[in-house]
């Protein structure tokens, strides 16, 4: 027995070819399936926001399995025969081994889509299921029929919703592409499943440690950076001190020498007043 997990948990999966699933033109309610619907169609589809289901005869219930599920979609314009012209939906689907073992009994080997014409009110149309069924007429004919004398489409009960609408049913014819996929295999031994645990628990802390480790060296570059900013900044500071007490120090030799400058010149003096010293000084005559 293989003690590699993951091989001896491998097995493989089938997804068909492109297959046909819709032609533009007559619904089952009467309706035409517009180029615009199928376009929508092509862009919008995406498994991981609303996946389409494979049911039977539109049937949806809990009681009801599905079928598989549509992996993808693309839209192509059909060249030749009575369809020429008219644009054409193809879609990837995974089948169930029920639906695989159905188609090979050629049971069940026409298909209709369900259609949402204004999907979550986006204004979009988007393809929400696939419906297997026996006979094309049965989603055709027969319940236009019925429509007709009721007033009402017969399968509106089977609708995902009031702006659903089924497409006439294509004949399908299944051919598979095997891939490779690893699920759980219960013919594991328990030592084979005891080392998976201990290798995936190797694997996370390996995981936990590197991150550790990472964050531990992010942090040592950051307290790097401080420390070499918060010495460039100390040398800016010392290059000011020095440079203000140099002028300060030239700012006081100045001071100096200019107060011993003044200090050696001599104070002008006014010369003294003698008063009058002689008579021929002119007298005021009062």
């Amino acid at each position: 027995m293989s003690t590699n997990p993951t091989l001896a948990g491998a097995c493989v999966m089938k997804k068909t070819k492109p297959i046909r699933i819709c032609v533009e033109g007559a619904t089952t309610d009467g309706r035409q399936v517009q180029r615009e619907w199928l376009t929508d169609i092509e862009k919008n589809y995406d498994p991981d926001t609303f996946g389409a289901r494979i049911n039977l005869e539109h049937l949806k219930s809990p009681w009801m399995p599905c079928f598989g599920d549509v992996l993808s979609v693309y839209t192509e314009e059909i060249n030749e025969g009575l369809l020429a012209g008219k644009l054409a939906l193809y879609g990837v689907i995974s089948p169930t081994d029920e639906l695989i073992a159905l188609n090979k009994q050629r049971q069940k080997v026409y298909t209709s889509v369900e259609i949402d014409t204004d999907f979550s009110d986006t204004g979009k149309a988007y393809l929400v299921g696939l419906a297997v069924t026996d006979n094309p007429a049965s989603l055709g004919t027969s319940m236009l029929q019925l429509r007709q004398g009721q007033g009402v489409c017969a399968l509106s009960d089977r609708k995902l919703s009031h702006n659903s609408v089924f497409t006439a049913a294509e004949e399908t014819l299944f051919e598979f592409i095997e891939e490779t996929t690893v699920v759980p295999n219960p013919s594991l031994s328990l030592l084979e499943k005891v080392k998976g645990l201990f290798s995936r628990e190797r694997h996370e802390q390996s995981q936990i440690i590197n991150d550790i480790q990472q964050a531990i060296e992010y942090c040592a570059t950051q307290q790097a950076r401080s420390e070499q900013h918060i010495a460039e900044l100390g040398d800016a500071l010392t290059a000011l001190k020095n440079a203000n007490a140099e002028k300060h120090q030239q700012l006081k030799t100045e001071l100096t020498t200019l107060t011993a400058s003044l200090a050696q010149e001599e104070t002008p003096t006014r010369p003294v007043s003698l008063g009058r010293t002689r008579d021929t000084d002119t007298l005021t005559n009062c």
